[in-house]
């Protein structure tokens, strides 16, 4: 159970003092074409605070849905793979890459997983997690009667902070945000821009208590039922506009995006990602009809790191920007 601080003030439906979250046992190997709705149902029930009730949210993790999906794969294709998804590269360093699929998600490896899979295969985030998270949601509430809320979640680094926290890349029948645009503090301040990504605080709680080791990959939400009802919700609400998205490129990634800008070469960025920096380099002012002081320019402009200030390579450990997921 998890208890705001304030218990002292009074509690309202929408305004819950507490939520309780757990994770049944006996999910098991998810096998492609599997009823996952069937096998959701049966480890609730099991669990001795089953079966479902109004208000409770699923939260589902993306690899077992990827699972009865069959979007399992051989791991050699991974590189291809990655390269399939990505609708644009935002970071590269090596051979580990920060994409922007053409879901719109932004993630490491476009979301590939390498974790909870056999040695020789990966696995593929679903196709459409909010039209999965749909189906799951219709079969649930078929079977139940009961108000319910599902989110699908995965695994996701974070810009200027350390670790890994779960995120939900599909929801229905959950709201997605909470805008507390119009409402008042406790000071008489009125709140402007502020909205809580409840679906993404949903997917992390859960995390806690399905872990990544514990063969549990379904948890229950219970207790914020002021957020279920909402089927028409989408998880792209959660995605910022990239015209609004002041982080949408690294930082060595920004300077050869602004450099093709100003020689008119914006189509080559992917190609000119995957060199490596001299050759990078190179190949750019080849494009161009530059002068020599010009071209002067342009090379230390693209030696520049914008990290340390200096001009100096420099290495990333990869293990910061890409987990086993």
């Amino acid at each position: 159970m998890i208890s705001p601080s304030g218990a002292d003030q009074p509690a309202s439906a929408h305004d819950p003092s507490a939520i309780t979250i757990f994770a049944p046992a006996g999910i098991g190997e998810v096998m492609p074409g599997a009823d996952l709705g069937a096998v959701i149902l049966a480890a609730i029930e099991a669990d001795p605070r089953g079966p479902l009730q109004d208000g409770d949210v699923i939260v589902v993790t993306s690899k077992i849905i990827s699972k009865a999906e069959g979007r399992v794969e051989h791991g050699s294709r991974r590189a291809e793979l990655i390269s399939s998804a990505t609708r644009r590269t935002v970071a590269r360093r090596g051979e580990t890459r920060i994409v922007r699929t053409y879901g719109g998600l932004t993630v490491a490896a476009a979301g590939i997983a390498r974790s909870n899979v056999s040695a020789e295969s990966i696995l593929l985030l679903p196709r459409d997690a909010d039209a999965s998270a749909a189906e799951l949601h219709q079969r649930l509430v078929a079977a139940t009667g009961r108000r319910l809320g599902v989110v699908v979640s995965d695994t996701a680094g974070r810009p200027w902070r350390m670790g890994q926290t779960d995120q939900a890349i599909g929801i229905c029948g959950v709201r997605a945000l909470d805008n507390y645009a119009g409402r008042w503090d406790a000071y008489g301040n009125e709140l402007q821009i502020t909205a809580m990504a409840v679906a993404d605080e949903l997917a992390a709680a859960a995390d806690l208590v399905k872990g990544k080791l514990r063969g549990r990959p379904v948890a229950v939400v219970r207790g914020l039922e002021q957020l279920v009802g909402e089927t028409d919700s989408s998880s792209r609400e959660l995605l910022r506009d990239e015209a609004k998205d002041m982080f949408s490129f690294g930082s060595q990634e920004a300077v050869l995006a602004a450099a093709l800008a100003a020689t008119g070469q914006q189509h080559r960025y992917e190609e000119l990602l995957a060199l490596d920096a001299s050759e990078r380099t190179a190949r750019l002012l080849a494009g161009t009809s530059l002068g020599p002081e010009a071209a002067a320019l342009l090379r230390t402009i693209m030696s520049v790191d914008l990290v340390t200030g200096g001009t100096q390579q420099f290495e990333i450990d990869s293990r910061l920007l890409e987990t086993d997921r």
